[in-house]
């Protein structure tokens, strides 16, 4: 069964919807790229095929960096405000990771990995029911 959810930037130029359906994944991201590019500790995102997200609204501004596994990854956002909205790269082609705070209603997110636990800073823990990995699986 599927669920629709819709999504944007935090100033309304971008907006988006996606499928969402029991395969999607979400989890956080704490390697150094993702702490800089949001600001925070973590990024948090949901794993959807690309086909299952729809940008209906805006035009995403993008920038792309080599990983340190050397594959290029490519964070989209908002050239207005600069909201996050979405990433993809190299070494998940055809799948999109989405932003989880840039969904209207997060409520239904329940992240299950965390990666880069390796160089996740000390103030940025996160609960015991989410299962670690020291850098990419």
């Amino acid at each position: 069964m599927s669920s629709i959810y819709t999504g944007g930037c935090l100033c309304g130029d971008i907006r988006y919807s996606a499928e969402v359906n029991d395969s999607v994944m979400s989890g956080h991201c704490q390697c150094k790229d993702c702490q800089r590019s949001t600001g925070s500790a973590r990024s948090t995102f949901c794993l959807f095929p690309e086909q299952q997200f729809a940008l209906t609204q805006g035009e995403l501004s993008s920038y792309t960096v080599t990983a340190k596994s050397g594959k290029t990854v490519t964070r989209q956002f908002c050239g207005n405000c600069g909201s996050p909205i979405l990433s993809g790269g190299e070494g998940m082609p055809g799948m999109a990771l989405v932003k989880a705070g840039s969904f209207d209603d997060s409520s239904w997110i329940k992240p299950s990995m965390l990666f880069w636990q390796s160089t996740a800073p000390a103030w940025g823990e996160v609960g015991d029911d989410v299962a670690c990995m020291e850098t990419n699986p």
